[in-house]
């Protein structure tokens, strides 16, 4: 077996509840890389709400925080405040952040609070049986929408870099080493990180989804259907959205070291108070 994944996976515990063909695999694995890499094993605490990709830090030999449904970030905001010492990792999927976990998203996004969020999407609510989520494409049959979804899906790393997070990226499955690279750089970096991780779900959104069950298929339809973004300023208020073609942008959208975070806020007014 792999030493790194000796290391930090409960091999007691094996084998994971994925279903044969997900990416949340590879998103575990990248994220351990990146906490290798960066050597915070001990430092790194992962929160997580309900879902599949929820699942994701439950195997991990770390300090692992498994929440409510849709409140993974209210409890890692807390985690925060009370341990601003641990790096915070929140493992959470489209339905658990953009839908009942919306306000949260919308709030800790806003205060540029540094927690770093992977937000795994595929989609769909791929654990309790196929339903329409924020981000389904228009025209997505599911339990939910049998005629087809007629709303416009929610781009969440737009929406949080208008609210004021200062790192934004997004990745695929079939970009497991600048996925490992942008969790180590939302990590290190001071502020409210967020990565989108678009994820295979061969399972409840194979046929109705992606019109292709077979995972390395879709895998290869994410590379087809993305553009690498190269940003041409730091600090940029705007994040892109589709190109020309329709394809959907990755890599890093949006960057802003300089950005005042939460902690830092917090502490400024506590000594300007005399509390500190």
């Amino acid at each position: 077996m792999n030493k790194l994944y000796e290391k930090y996976i409960k091999t007691e515990s094996l084998p994971t509840l994925f279903c044969p063909g997900c990416g949340n695999g590879i998103i575990q694995y990248a994220a351990i890389e990146a906490f290798e890499r960066l050597g915070i094993a001990e430092d790194v605490a992962c929160v997580s709400g309900i879902g599949c990709s929820s699942w994701i830090p439950c195997y991990y030999k770390l300090d692992v925080m498994h929440t409510m449904h849709g409140r993974a970030l209210a409890f890692a905001e807390g985690l925060k405040l009370a341990r601003p010492d641990k790096k915070i990792v929140v493992f959470t999927g489209d339905g658990d952040c953009v839908a009942i976990g919306g306000n949260h998203l919308l709030h800790a996004a806003a205060r540029n609070i540094d927690l770093t969020v992977i937000m795994v999407n595929n989609y769909i609510y791929g654990m309790t049986g196929g339903q329409k989520s924020p981000t389904t494409p228009k025209g997505s049959r599911t339990k939910t929408s049998p005629f087809g979804s007629i709303d416009e899906p929610i781009d969440a790393c737009r929406m949080v870099t208008s609210l004021g997070a200062s790192y934004v990226a997004r990745w695929t499955t079939a970009h497991p080493v600048q996925l490992e690279k942008a969790i180590a750089d939302g990590i290190t970096h001071r502020g409210f990180s967020f990565i989108e991780v678009l994820s295979q779900c061969p399972v409840q959104a194979g046929k109705n989804v992606y019109g292709e069950k077979d995972p390395s298929k879709i895998m290869e339809n994410y590379k087809k259907q993305t553009y690498q973004f190269r940003q041409t300023g730091q600090g940029q208020t705007s994040c892109p959205g589709l190109d020309e073609q329709g394809r959907i942008p990755i890599g890093l959208l949006h960057y802003d070291p300089e950005a005042s975070e939460y902690l830092q806020r917090v502490e400024q007014r506590l000594h300007e108070e005399g509390v500190r």
